[in-house]
Parts: C-alpha cells; sequence; structure tokens
C-alpha cells in the first residue's frame, strides 16, 4: 500500500501515524482530503470523507483493481472493504456484515450504493440469468427506497430518514441468489411540516414535477408545490430539474424490480391523495366540525376508491363502541379532524413505505435454494442507517435516531475496543490496556426496563386520565435526575438554553443533544382512529386494500393494545445488532469536513468533534497495539496446513499448536505472531497473504492430485461395475437365446404335417442378439416352405409357376391386377370356349405354320385390338411361338399378317391400370401396339400372362427382356416417336384406339 502512494498523499493507514495525537490525527486527515484521497484504513476499519464532489474512483478500471486483491495491495478503498468482505464470506463460508456510521450528510447512503456496486460488478461471471435479474432489482431498490424514504435536509440534499439494513444471500459459488430489506422508523412527521429549508419525501416533488402533464390532470394535481400544505415549506428548496430526472429514473427501477402497471397507478394515486388530504379544511358547524370544501372529498374519494360518505364520516366524527357493545358515532371538533387527518395522512405514507419494501422483498426473494442440493447459504450484510442528529429543534425522531447511533457506537466499541482486549487477555497474549470511552451508560439512560426513558414514556402513554408532555417531563426529571448523562432546565436553572417545561438533554457519546419533549406522547402512541382503518380496508384498489390488513376486524372486537412507537423501534434496533453481532463485521466510518457541503472547505473543529465521539483514536491505539488476525489452530490447519511439509497431510505433533508454530517457523514468520491458548495471532496482514499466495500456488497441485486419485478410484469402480454387468448380462443373454430357440422347436417341431406346412405359425419375438439369426432363419424357412409346396406340383405344370414367379418379379407393386389368381392358358385361340367357331382355321394355320417354320410351342395367343401409324385400328390376332411374333387376321382365315422374330423383340410396355394394353418394342423401331380384347370371360386381365410367358422363355434362352410399367408409354413406328395414354371412358363398350394431339390413346371402358 505504502509503494503505491507516496508521501505527498500522507499515511494511508492511521496506524502508521509517529505518534496517535488527534492533531496528528487530524493533519493526515486533512492532507489526504486536499490530495482528493478521501479513503484511509485503521487496519481493516475505512474513514471515507465526504467530498462533495465526483470523483472517478468507481468505474470498471477501478472495479477490476480491486477484484480479489488484499486489503493493503492498494489504495484505500470501499472496494477493497467489500472485496474483503465478500473473500471472508466466500472462502470460510462465515455471514459477514459492513457497518456503515456516521452523521447525517457523511456520506452513509452513496458508501452503501458503492459498496452494492462493487459486488454486483465482481459476482455472476457466467451470466446466468437469473442472478443478474437478482443483481438488477438489488441495484435498482435503491433508487426506489430513496425517492421514498429520502428529503432534503439542511445538511444533506439526500438524507435518509429511514434506517435500511440489506440482506444479500450467495451460493457456494459467490453469485447473488436474493437478497431481504429491514426498514426502520420511517420520519413519518416530516410528511406534515419540515424545517425551515427543508423539504418533504422526494417522491412527492417527483410527482408533481416529473410526470406528464395528463397524468396529474387525471391525478388533480398541479406542478406547483406550494399548492399544497404538505409540501409548500420546500416548495422554494428544490434542486433544479432532478426531481423530473428522478421520477423518470424511479418509474424504470420499478418496472425493473417488477411492480406491475397497476401497482404502478396505485401508488401514484396515494401519493396525489395524501396531497389532497393535507389540503382538506375543517369549519365548526355547531359542536362539531364540517369540510370546508366539499369538492375536495370527492377527489379523494376517486384517488382512494372509496365511498364519499364512508369518508366524510371517517374525517369528521370516530365510531366508540361502548361495555355493552353499542356503537356510538362521536364527531369532532375542527381541531380533532385536523389532528385526525393528519394522523391518516402519516399512517396512508408510512404503510404506503412499508408495502413498497415489502414487494421488493418478495422480488428479491431466494428461489428454489435447497442447501441439501445446492450448498450452504451464506450472507453479507450492509447497514446504511440515519447518522446522528443535532437541529435546532430535536423532536421524538431525533431522540430514536441517536438512541440507534449509540447502540451502533455500543456494538463498535464491543466488537472493535472490549471484545478485541478482552481476547487477549483471555488468551495470554502479552498487552497494553487502552483506555476508552464506553457509552453503556448512555443506552442503559434510554433502553433500560422500567426506569430508561423508553419506559417512563410508555408508562405515560398507558396513564389514566390527561397525560401531558410537560408532566411527562416531571416524571423524567424526577427519576432520572441523578443520571451524570440526563438534566433540564428544571434541574440546572440557570442553563437559558434549555426551556422549562418543555426541554431536557442527553449527554450523548457524539455530544449533547436537547430535545423538545413536545409531541413525544403523541408521537409514541401513534394514535389512528379505527374508522380509517375499517375505510382503507374496503377500498375498492387492491394495493391501497392489502395495505391494511387490520382494518378487517370489527369495532367491538377486543384485540391487545398495540406496542408503542419507541418500544417497536426499540425493539427493531435490538434485533438488528443481535444479527450483526452474529456476523463478522467490517465498518466504514463517514466524516462530514465541513457544513457547507464544500469539495476544498476542511473544518477542523467539525471534524475533531466526529472523530472524537466516533472513538477513531482509541481505535488506532487498539489496532497499534493488537493483531489483523487470529484464528483457532485447527482451523488454521485446515486453511494453510498443505504450505508445510509437517503438516501435510496430517502432522504427528502432540498439538495443533505445535503444529501451527512449526509451519509460521518454516515460512520465516515468527517475529509476527503470537501464540495463545487456543489461537494463532497474526499481526500484520502481509503475513496472511504470504501464506494465502502460497496456498493458491499449491491448491492447484492439490486439486490435481485428488482429481487423480478420485478419477481412478472412480473408473476402478466403474469397471467393477461394468464387469458385473457384462457377467449378468452375458448370463441373461445365454438364457434368452436358450428360451428363444426352444420355444423355436417347440412351434416349429410338427410344421411338416401341416397343410401350410407353417405359414400360419409365428415367429417368437427374438433377443436383439438373434434379430439377424431369425431373418437368415426365416429366409431358409421359406426357401424349405417353398420347396416342399413345389414338390407336390405336377411337372406340367411349372412352366406356369415359373411364367407366374417372372411375372410377379416384374410387375409386383406396379401394376394393380396382372391375373395371378387363375390358370394361364397361353394358346387361347385354340380353345372352343375362347374361340367359338374359328379354333379350327386357326388349328390349320398354326399346323402350316409349324410345317414351315418347325417351331417347338405355342407361348402365347390371343385376339387383339391393334393401331398402326396412321391411327387406324383393326381387330387382329397375335400369336407368340418360341420363335415369332405373329400378327394375324381373324377375318381370313387367321393369315399372317406380319411376322417377327422373337429375337428382335427387346422389350414390353404395360400401363398399371386395369387396361389390357401391351407394346412389343423391336429392334427396327418399329413398335407393335395391341389391346388384348374378346377374352373369356369378358375382362380377364391376361398382360401378366403374356409378360410372364416371354420373360420365361427369355431367360431360359438367356435373354434379356425389358419390361416397363408406365401410364404414358412412348413407341416407335417408321423411327417416329408417338406418345400412348389411356383413358377411360364410362360410355365405351369395348376398348378402342383414337387419335390426340401428342399421338394415340386408348379408350378404355368403365367397368
Amino acid at each position: 500500500m505504502a509503494e503505491l502512494e507516496g508521501p505527498e498523499f500522507g499515511k494511508a493507514d492511521f496506524v502508521l501515524l509517529d505518534e496517535v495525537t488527534m492533531e496528528q490525527f487530524l493533519e493526515n486527515l486533512r492532507l489526504r482530503f486536499s490530495q482528493g484521497r478521501i479513503y484511509t484504513y485503521i487496519g481493516e476499519v475505512v474513514v471515507a470523507v465526504n467530498p462533495y464532489r465526483a470523483l472517478a474512483l468507481y468505474g470498471p478500471p477501478a472495479v477490476e483493481q480491486y477484484r480479489g486483491r488484499e486489503l493493503y495491495e492498494r489504495p484505500p478503498h470501499l472496494f477493497a472493504l467489500a472485496d474483503a468482505a465478500y473473500k471472508a464470506m466466500k472462502r470460510r463460508a462465515k455471514d459477514t456484515c459492513i457497518v456503515i456510521s456516521g452523521e447525517s450528510g457523511a456520506g452513509k447512503t452513496e458508501a452503501s450504493k458503492y459498496i452494492m456496486q462493487y459486488i454486483a460488478a465482481i459476482t455472476n461471471p457466467t451470466q446466468r440469468a437469473e442472478v443478474e435479474r437478482v443483481k438488477n432489482v438489488l441495484l435498482k431498490s435503491n433508487c426506489v427506497l430513496e425517492a421514498f424514504g429520502n428529503a432534503k435536509t439542511n445538511r444533506n440534499d439526500n438524507s435518509s430518514r429511514f434506517g435500511k439494513y440489506m440482506d444479500i444471500n450467495f451460493d457456494f459459488k459467490g453469485d447473488p441468489t436474493g437478497g431481504h430489506i429491514h426498514n426502520y422508523l420511517l420520519e413519518k412527521s416530516r410528511i406534515l411540516q419540515q424545517q425551515p429549508g427543508e423539504r418533504n419525501f422526494h417522491a412527492f416533488y417527483q410527482l408533481l414535477q416529473g410526470a406528464p402533464a395528463a397524468l396529474l390532470t387525471s391525478l388533480r394535481l398541479c406542478r406547483a408545490p406550494g399548492a399544497y400544505r404538505y409540501t409548500q415549506e420546500g416548495a422554494q428548496g428544490g434542486v433544479g430539474g432532478d426531481d423530473a430526472t428522478g421520477y423518470r429514473a424511479v418509474e424504470e427501477a420499478m418496472t425493473v424490480i417488477g411492480f406491475s402497471p397497476e401497482e404502478m397507478g396505485s401508488v401514484r394515486r396515494i401519493l396525489a391523495a395524501i396531497l389532497h388530504l393535507g389540503n382538506v379544511t375543517f369549519v365548526a358547524e355547531g359542536e362539531t366540525a364540517t369540510v370546508e370544501d366539499a369538492a375536495q372529498l370527492s377527489v379523494l374519494a376517486e384517488l382512494t376508491a372509496t365511498a364519499p360518505d364512508s369518508l366524510r364520516r371517517a374525517l369528521l366524527s370516530r365510531t366508540v363502541a361502548t361495555g355493552g357493545g353499542e356503537l356510538i358515532e362521536k364527531g369532532h371538533s375542527p381541531k380533532e379532524a385536523a389532528y385526525a387527518r393528519d394522523a391518516c395522512a402519516k399512517a396512508v405514507y408510512e404503510r404506503l413505505f412499508c408495502w413498497i419494501v415489502g414487494r421488493i422483498n418478495a422480488s428479491i426473494a431466494t428461489r428454489g435454494y435447497d442447501a441439501r442440493l445446492h450448498g450452504k447459504s451464506t450472507v453479507i450484510g450492509v447497514l446504511d442507517i440515519y447518522g446522528f442528529e443535532i437541529f435546532d429543534t430535536n423532536s421524538f425522531e431525533q431522540f430514536c435516531i441517536n438512541y440507534c447511533n449509540e447502540k451502533l457506537q455500543q456494538l463498535f466499541i464491543e466488537l472493535i475496543l472490549r471484545q478485541e482486549q478482552a481476547e487477549y487477555q483471555r488468551e495470554g497474549i502479552t498487552w497494553q490496556t487502552i483506555e476508552y470511552f464506553s457509552n453503556e451508560p448512555i443506552v442503559e439512560l434510554v433502553e433500560q426496563p422500567h426506569r430508561g426513558i423508553l419506559a417512563l414514556l410508555d408508562e405515560a402513554c398507558l396513564a389514566a386520565g390527561t397525560v401531558t408532555d410537560a408532566l411527562f417531563l416531571t416524571s423524567m426529571d424526577a427519576r432520572l435526575g441523578r443520571h451524570p448523562h440526563y438534566s433540564s432546565r428544571k434541574l440546572c436553572p440557570t442553563d437559558k438554553t434549555m426551556e422549562f417545561d418543555r426541554d431536557f438533554r442527553i449527554k450523548h457519546y457524539a455530544g449533547d443533544v436537547t430535545y423538545s419533549v413536545e409531541g413525544f406522547l403523541d408521537k409514541n402512541k401513534d394514535t389512528l382512529f379505527q374508522d380509517f382503518k375499517r375505510l382503507l380496508y374496503n377500498s375498492a384498489d387492491p394495493v391501497l386494500r392489502a395495505m391494511w390488513p387490520d382494518g378487517e376486524q370489527s369495532i367491538t372486537e377486543v384485540t391487545k393494545r398495540p406496542l408503542t412507537t419507541g418500544t417497536l423501534f426499540k425493539n427493531s434496533i435490538v434485533a438488528l445488532v443481535e444479527n450483526l453481532t452474529s456476523k463478522e463485521p467490517y465498518y466504514v466510518r463517514c466524516i462530514k469536513p465541513n457544513d457547507q457541503k464544500s469539495p476544498t472547505l476542511f473544518d477542523e473543529e467539525r471534524c475533531r468533534h466526529q472523530v472524537s465521539y466516533l472513538g477513531l483514536l482509541e481505535n488506532v491505539r487498539v489496532r497499534r497495539a493488537g493483531f489483523a488476525y487470529r484464528q483457532p489452530y485447527h482451523r488454521f490447519l485446515l486453511r494453510y496446513k498443505m504450505t508445510c511439509e509437517y503438516t501435510w497431510p496430517n502432522h504427528l505433533m502432540a498439538s495443533d499448536r505445535e503444529a501451527t508454530q512449526a509451519l509460521l517457523e518454516q515460512h520465516g514468520f515468527q517475529d509476527d505472531v503470537a501464540y495463545g491458548h487456543t489461537k494463532v495471532f497474526i499481526r500484520t496482514p502481509r503475513t496472511l497473504f504470504c501464506l494465502e499466495q502460497e496456498r493458491a500456488q499449491l491448491i492447484p497441485i492439490i486439486v490435481l492430485l485428488l482429481q487423480k486419485a478420485w478419477r481412478g478410484a472412480l473408473a476402478r469402480r466403474r469397471c467393477r461395475y461394468l464387469r458385473a454387468a457384462y457377467t449378468i448380462m452375458a448370463y441373461y443373454k445365454r438364457h434368452k437365446v436358450k428360451a428363444y430357440l426352444w420355444e423355436l422347436l417347440r412351434r416349429f417341431q410338427a410344421v411338416r404335417t401341416l397343410p401350410d406346412f407353417g405359414k400360419s405359425v409365428v415367429w417368437p419375438e427374438p433377443p436383439a442378439v438373434l434379430a439377424r439369426f431369425q431373418d437368415a432363419s426365416q429366409r431358409l424357412f421359406r426357401r424349405w416352405r417353398a420347396r416342399q409346396i413345389v414338390k407336390n406340383i405336377p411337372p406340367s405344370e411349372m412352366g406356369q409357376i415359373r411364367a407366374k414367379v417372372a411375372a410377379m418379379e416384374a410387375l409386383e407393386g406396379l401394376r394393380k391386377d396382372w391375373g395371378c389368381q387363375r390358370s394361364w392358358a397361353r394358346d387361347y385361340l385354340s380353345s372352343p370356349t375362347e374361340n367359338p367357331g374359328l379354333a379350327l382355321p386357326f388349328a390349320r394355320r398354326l399346323q402350316t405354320l409349324k410345317d414351315k417354320v418347325h417351331f417347338g410351342s405355342v407361348l402365347f395367343s390371343c385376339h387383339v385390338r391393334k393401331i398402326n401409324r396412321f391411327g387406324k385400328s383393326r381387330d387382329r390376332a397375335i400369336l407368340v411361338t418360341d420363335q415369332h411374333l405373329y400378327k394375324l387376321d381373324p377375318r381370313q382365315q387367321y393369315r399372317v399378317m406380319r411376322a417377327l422374330p422373337l429375337s428382335t423383340v427387346t422389350g414390353l410396355s404395360v400401363t398399371s391400370c386395369q387396361a389390357q394394353l401391351v407394346v412389343f418394342h423391336t429392334q427396327s423401331q418399329e413398335d407393335l401396339a395391341v389391346c388384348l380384347h374378346k377374352t373369356q370371360p369378358a375382362g380377364d386381365n391376361r398382360v401378366g400372362e403374356l409378360v410372364g410367358v416371354l420373360l420365361e422363355h427369355c431367360r431360359a434362352t438367356k435373354r434379356e427382356l425389358q419390361i416397363r410399367v408406365s401410364d404414358c408409354i412412348q413407341l416407335s413406328l417408321r423411327g417416329r416417336r408417338r406418345l400412348l395414354t389411356v383413358e377411360t371412358r364410362p360410355d365405351a363398350t369395348t376398348p378402342d384406339f383414337g387419335k390426340n394431339r401428342d399421338g394415340f390413346v386408348l379408350y378404355w371402358p368403365r367397368r
């Protein structure tokens, strides 16, 4: 750290001061402030001075500069503290918290935003969508909470008027998975009035200055804040155009968080309703009050979605239940009505603020996180709570705020000073006791049961009869008059800075504060008539209705007396301190350099007062005399034992202390440590950093060793599992194969005796390993079954069988019907049934041809209809022998019209439909197109028979015959190509040829 900042910037750590005196402390603080170095360390505590100007210290380069670095490696910065808290949480799985303290205007809110910004920047490197959503909501929540919970005061333009503690949940990888916001004591009295020069909450001015004109018109509002009683004090105290910009930023932030348009509309209407409510005035009408301007009621009723009559009754009267259960409506005087109106405005705004916080919490709540699946969840808490306040007039709110700061200072003293020294004494570490201011008597003065100021205030609120603020002050004077930190004008009559029956003074750790007792009782009671609760619970606006669940109770229902505001606040602060105590704390102490908000002025007396009451000098003295790090021996060894050969993997020494001593001596750190009874104490962070560096170098080697051993174990276990699995699988496969074969044998052992030779037998489902075996077996079985069937066929039928097989191979799947179901006669013209009257002439012609060419057999004969190249069709007959294809004229005793050697026929073309069209393709390009007809019975399909006998003959003679199936056949007539198609006609009785544009067409009768 020292090497990164020269001596011209002063000491970067107050522990390095030559002498620990107030003068040297302030001189170092002034020097660093003048050089723009607003952060300084006290060990691990960051002292931050408000610069009152924008500094280039928080961009992405700065984030990278501090990411993963140790605290002293870089110049002092909030990012370094945030990174230290994050690393402690991630390394040790320990919850941490960052406590930001200081008086109003010292820069606490800005510090908390920069810490949140840094944590968001260094997490979620893998850009998981849900983590990014949570980060965005956490960051955007600041904008919304500042709008509704911050206000301009005389000391601070953006003063937090509520306390905020945010828990951020992280998973085992260190990524934020959710969060929760706790809010404390909203200063709702600011709704009614502000001190001169101050403003109401930002949200009102942002709505008036930033909302579109149409929206303001619908809300019955105007731009001028001076037109409304609740904002007229701050009408001249604006901050330029920031309100309009802030309105747009809040709208965008609420959208990102997840507020629906309807919910955002309800929030605007509630803000407008509060402004209108402040302008409602009352006048006396007899003994009761009435509303001066009735039109205001209708506007209010519209904005709150309530009935105008119910609203009027709630403002002008209250309902009281008698002991007998009877309800009495008691009218208000104008003064009582005004009090009820203001109480309602405060309560509505407070409920609105709490609802917004709850809505944000619902959006950032951890979703679906199971510690058993996702590992331990850890937390970083960020506390940004109002600072110590001393105003010209200090009331109940300042009393509570200053009590809260006393509790936080007590926590700081306990953790940093008292517990530090007590631990050294307990561990037997040589130590020089350091005197410090203890504010425990001041805390007891406020919160002690039965005797403290809060207890006396509750007692006065619960007392019967008329009890005034002055009587409460008298009671405190009587009971607390001897307390060294309490005084009043009655106890000190010569002190004219206090008024009789009004003021009392408490000597706080931050200085003496005079409080005005006026309003203490009312603000502590926080009375709101039940009529308003029931009115708003019955609102038609679901958001407004959800804010008032207690309005559901009946007026006659007896309920437990609610706790007072002071007691509720005390309980919440005690719970907050207990929560912080359970975490490892990191502190940011904010200092305000001047009251003029000047970036150059350093008010030494102002800063001296803050340094004194924050106990920073005592903190420096404890730090110089103490140790930066301490850890139980077993936990220290658990983290660093791999850096020493005597302690890795486990030491063999008598105790963990001896092992720790051996480890530190091996590294040469024996002069920078001390050994307690149960813990080791390390003086400087540099020693710890060196240990962390060496550990970081060894961790990858150890991880590789563990991975190697674990992967080997996993591989061996997997090998054993696989061997066992393969053994089981082998036995199971053998069992399945045996079972399959036995079942196969059982089913097929009697197939020889079955009429169909086992065709109807269902094959069993084979195991996967026998799938190919079953396919082969089925092929063998089919061949065996075919063999058995073929053996029983007479030799005279074999020719027909072979022809049908040939036809099936050529036409299967291409032609719907090819006549396989009937007996093929082949020579139909010789049959008297087929050819009555002409069978004998055909037989004579057949004999003549046989005597002439000596053919062996007739393959096929049938009557046909043929077409020539001129498009003329005639009845003819064809005769196919084993040598020739003849075209015959049946009208002239079957005279031969044309004879083609069968060897010149290269192929046949048939159609896929029922038409009996056949085209013989020849080598001479003189094709023959015929249609088989005059069959008996009519419609007998003989195309397949012709194809089959020709194919079977060609195969026997080892010739190739091409078979084409097409509904558009191309044929060649004297070298000229024509197309031949088929057209079905319902009116045709016999097939016939005709011409068309592309060639010829066969008209086939529809049957």
